[in-house]
């Protein structure tokens, strides 16, 4: 996820409407501040969350689906669908979820990614069920979460993990989120970009840890992050690298480190045969 920023977002106030492109001038915080305030905006408008469709759907999936998928042998592979991102600008003009869920998964996918964010990344949630008929397999959420009411919807949708941002939570928090979505059988997938943020996820209890291999001052992508992350992390926790996967080679790189899990998106995207690519990676 394109993110970063203080841990304290409770704390924000919302500031006017600005567009949410990445401006010059902007620092990550600058954007980090104005999607956390219109996504508090948007949920203040929203009406509570149904509890009792959670329950459901969490009654119409497997437990803790994604662990199970990241858990087996080999490469694991997350293929993420998203229509567009700060960074890179739109990669999917409106997205035929269905068929790029049933290409991730005719080509061996573990899961499957689906960014909701509707401002910056221009997603939906409505995208989840879809992906997860399509294709059969756990679909894992992501969005700036900072209110249990999201987490509640988005198990609701069809979810089977959440993702959650050690740049935007502390370890109280995340402990408090994972406790809510364990309540729904309901995977999170704590993602981190350094040792600070690591620490939180940690200390949140975090049992899947997501490494984001970007750096958030410059953009650039060094699998060198993921590396260094992997050894101060528990032992017991599933270790998931993110950003920067382009091929089977950058895969074999992080495996000795205890990555068998690879959230892919961008790369898998802009392929005309995405199931190919999908095999590729995992071959």
């Amino acid at each position: 996820m394109w993110a970063g920023g203080a841990p304290h977002v409770q704390t924000r106030t919302a500031r006017p409407h600005r567009p949410l492109a990445h401006a010059r001038g902007d620092t990550v915080s600058d954007f980090l501040d104005r999607i956390v305030a219109r996504t508090r905006e948007r949920l203040a408008q929203e009406p509570p969350a149904d509890r009792r469709a959670a329950e459901t759907a969490a009654c119409n999936r497997p437990p803790h689906a994604l662990t199970a998928a990241l858990s087996r042998d080999g490469i694991n592979i997350i293929a993420e669908i998203k229509a567009a991102s700060p960074s890179a600008g739109v990669i999917v003009e409106n997205p035929d979820v269905e068929a790029i869920a049933g290409q991730y998964g005719a080509g061996g996918a573990a899961a499957i990614s689906v960014v909701t964010e509707r401002d910056a990344f221009h997603g939906s949630r409505d995208w989840i069920a879809r992906a997860a008929a399509a294709s059969g397999l756990p679909v894992l959420m992501k969005d700036f979460i900072v209110d249990e009411s999201q987490l509640i919807r988005g198990v609701a949708a069809g979810a089977s993990a959440i993702l959650l941002l050690a740049s935007l939570l502390d370890a109280e928090q995340i402990r408090s989120f994972i406790a809510c979505l364990d309540q729904f059988t309901c995977d999170a997938l704590v993602e981190v970009h350094d040792e600070r943020e690591l620490e939180r996820a940690v200390g949140g209890g975090a049992r899947l840890i997501g490494v984001n291999n970007r750096n958030l001052r410059d953009f650039g992508v060094d699998l060198g992050t993921s590396e260094r992350l992997s050894k101060l992390m528990p032992p017991n926790v599933i270790r998931v690298a993110e950003s920067g996967i382009k091929s089977a080679r950058d895969i074999e790189r992080l495996r000795p480190s205890g990555f068998h899990a690879f959230l892919v998106g961008e790369s898998l995207l802009r392929q005309n045969d995405r199931a190919a690519a999908v095999r590729r990676l995992s071959s």
